[in-house]
């Protein structure tokens, strides 16, 4: 019998693709947007899944429409494939101002969907999951991902800020085989989210090194960069790929940058 391939993509912004023989799971699949017209770079690409409408499940690290499309979701993945995702973000209408779009979105769509919070546990197909804890920006609803399959373990984590969970994570799963982390440190200045703070509300290249190295990741490969930079509304930090290889180096971290589109096979 021939033994199956696991593969990855990066499919831009925080979009990632996993497939394994026949099967494929996608995190924080987006192809809509709209939303982000204000905020996007017209050059960047959000590319689509490699076998619509057969995707096993689809993971959502939380509900900003940088990271969750109901309707890419629906286009994607087989009937009655599980869409896992944090529960609702609950406040006053500033509080809600960057979930919103995409709960309305959720509603139109008839997706099986399942609210998980942090070290929940799902097996679909030959892809073990598990929710883990992750702190947004903001404070949405937010969870990072750890999927198992094919022997190897794959960690992402959305837009995390860096937080105390990250020895609780290794202490779990033990090493990360490839960790897709967040790194563009964004100062952000919001109407709605005010007075506006000059702290990042994503982790920095360095912060997203630390995390690497506290996951024991034998692989690190930076997402949630590039796409967005608008300012004075969206403002991500500068010199990413030169500070990434500088603390890489530094702490002795595995770094891989992979375009979107590249796919590539863990060792």
């Amino acid at each position: 019998m021939m033994k199956s391939t696991l593969k990855l993509r990066r499919l831009g912004w925080a979009g990632v693709e996993i497939a394994f023989g026949n099967e494929t799971l996608l995190i924080d699949y987006i192809q809509d947007t709209k939303p982000l017209v204000q905020l996007r770079s017209e050059h960047e690409v959000f590319l689509a899944s490699s076998q619509p409408g057969k995707a096993s499940a689809a993971l959502v690290t939380h509900l900003p429409p940088d990271h969750a499309d109901p309707e890419a979701i629906a286009l994607a993945v087989k009937k009655n494939a599980p869409v896992l995702r944090p529960e609702p973000a609950k406040g006053t209408e500033a509080d809600l101002a960057l979930t919103n779009y995409v709960e309305n979105k959720f509603s139109q769509y008839d997706l099986d969907i399942e609210f998980v919070k942090p070290w929940e546990e799902r097996i679909i197909g030959s892809f073990k999951i598990w929710s883990t804890p992750a702190v947004c920006g903001f404070g949405d609803p937010q969870v990072s991902w750890v999927i198992e399959c094919g022997g190897k373990k794959i960690f992402h984590s959305g837009d995390s800020i860096f937080h105390g969970s990250w020895w609780r994570i290794a202490n779990h799963f033990g090493s990360i085989d490839v960790a897709f982390l967040p790194v563009n440190g964004p100062i952000i200045d919001f109407h709605l989210l005010q007075p506006s703070s000059s702290l990042e509300a994503v982790m920095t290249p360095e912060q997203a090194v630390e995390a690497a190295k506290i996951l024991q990741a034998k692989l690190f490969v930076p997402i949630h960069y590039g796409s967005l930079h608008r300012p004075p509304d969206y403002v991500e930090t500068e010199n990413i790929l030169a500070r990434l290889e500088s603390k890489s180096k530094e702490t002795n971290t595995l770094l891989s940058i992979k375009q979107p589109g590249d796919w590539f096979e863990l060792d």
